[in-house]
């Protein structure tokens, strides 16, 4: 006997079978792991309610967080964000990260990370940010960060790369925002208020003409105002003329 299933029932023995495989890879992580992070003031938590991978971070640790700290965390499976910055860790103990595959997010400004560091780094194929401000890095690591071929962001200010290396980041990763100063901002900033202040100084001029145009509409107004007294003086002398010239018909008829 053939047994069918309506579109809903197939829906919901595919989620049968695809909840015991998520249970698995969604295992709680090392308690021991974690406690060991906990220990020196960072923290273990889920990146969403329903998304068990992990955001583990340690830049706001109260002690001392070092390359033994870094041994733990890599005993914790799905870490996508690790925030290490401000931390002591040594390029050595970037090691433990080097087998972390499901990074996505690195965390290593503010720390004493050189080139020497980066190498432990090329196998994060999943590596989508980086953040490498204020360390040590240099032209000699370009090999290794062109290496990561996720990356969609890199943070380079304030390290030892110059120009030309910026270069060939840019030449070699095309679709990566690389980040490295804000050197030009502040000259856009004063080009933005010379414009302002020459707008500014238009209006008034404009201001300035304004009372002129007044006088000359007033002189306008008063020309007409002596235009009207001769029309006055026209008609009265018409007016008498008619008066004078009454009485004289009269007296053309009594003489007849």
């Amino acid at each position: 006997m053939r047994t069918t299933y309506s579109p809903a029932g197939m829906l919901l023995l595919l989620s049968l079978i695809a909840v015991p495989a998520f249970a698995d890879d969604a295992a709680k992580p090392d308690p021991a792991a974690v406690d060991a992070i906990k220990g020196v003031g960072g923290n273990v938590m889920e990146i969403a309610q329903d998304d068990p991978r992990l955001d583990v971070t340690l830049h706001l640790a109260d002690k001392d967080v070092t390359d033994e700290v870094l041994a733990q965390v890599a005993k914790l499976n799905n870490v996508v964000w690790l925030n290490l910055a401000g931390t002591k860790i040594t390029d050595g103990g970037l090691a433990h990260l080097s087998g972390m595959t499901s990074l996505e997010k690195l965390h290593l400004e503010k720390t004493g990370i050189t080139d020497a560091g980066l190498p432990h780094l090329k196998g994060l194929s999943n590596l989508q940010y980086l953040n490498l401000y204020a360390t040590q890095v240099s032209d000699a690591g370009i090999p290794h960060l062109t290496e990561l071929k996720s990356l969609k962001r890199l943070y380079l200010w304030q390290t030892k790369v110059s120009e030309e290396g910026l270069k060939q980041i840019r030449e070699a990763l095309p679709e990566t925002v690389v980040i490295a100063g804000l050197e030009l901002k502040p000259v856009k900033i004063e080009e933005e208020k010379k414009e302002e202040e020459k707008k500014e100084d238009k209006p008034a001029e404009k201001k300035e003409e304004k009372p002129a145009e007044k006088k000359a509409e007033e002189k306008k107004d008063d020309k007409p105002a002596d235009d009207k007294k001769p029309e006055e003086k026209k008609d009265e002398k018409p007016a008498e003329k008619k008066e004078e010239e009454k009485p004289a018909a009269k007296e053309e008829k009594k003489d007849e």
